[in-house]
């Protein structure tokens, strides 16, 4: 069996013990980093380069579809495995476009997470046999899921800063966590408005918490 280095990221604690003790059972495989948020994930991927980074979706800060996309670019050999609650055929589609391998449901990680990580590691893709069928299906109907075309039509760094603002951020506060200037914040959040047609910060915060940009 291989080793492996291995980077959690999940911001309840409880779950990240849960995941630390299920993959304690393999002696060859070392946990290297654990992260609360999505941002401290693609730091510490980009200091530890670790083997396999294991990520939820719905993290402070940056989400995992966006965490998976940098730290893709930042250590393209870390395989990510998402490991989340939400079970949605528009979610994999983007978590494989991201560059995610395998993806398992937080119910059944019990079962299936020491398998996937075992795939990971021999390059092959993980998924659990219910999202397999999901993802199989509508790859048959040859379409998107209904209400999934609003999530593909932000750029990677809108979706940054939907996810900031809806969790509250400040144009200010944005600016400064994204090292970027206010009026750049202002520009992309007034072109994010007028694209989505959203009339107020309200809508915002509904469709980041519909498309699980953000948890509710």
């Amino acid at each position: 069996m291989s080793a492996a280095r291995i980077l959690i990221a999940d911001d309840h604690e409880l779950i990240r013990r849960g995941l630390m003790a299920e993959l304690s059972d393999r002696a060859e495989w070392t946990i290297v980093a654990e992260a609360a948020n999505g941002r401290q994930a693609v730091k510490l991927a980009a200091e530890l380069a670790p083997d396999i980074a294991i990520l939820d979706l719905t993290m402070p800060e940056l989400n995992g579809l966006d965490a998976t996309r940098e730290i893709r670019a930042a250590t393209p050999d870390t395989r990510i495995l998402i490991v989340t609650a939400h079970e949605s055929e528009q979610l994999v589609r983007e978590v494989l476009d991201a560059g995610a391998m395998g993806y398992v449901l937080k119910s059944d990680a019990g079962r299936a997470l020491l398998q996937a990580v075992d795939a990971l590691l021999d390059g092959r893709p993980y998924f659990t046999s219910r999202i397999a069928h999901m993802v199989l299906e509508g790859y048959l109907r040859s379409g998107a899921a209904p209400g999934g075309e609003e999530a593909a039509t932000l750029s990677p760094r809108e979706r940054q800063i939907v996810q900031l603002l809806a969790e509250g951020q400040s144009n200010k506060e944005v600016a400064r966590t994204l090292n970027v200037s206010v009026k750049t914040v202002e520009t992309h959040r007034s072109n994010i408005m007028r694209k989505m047609g959203f009339g107020s910060l309200a809508d915002l915060v509904r469709y980041a918490i519909r498309n699980k940009i953000v948890g509710d």
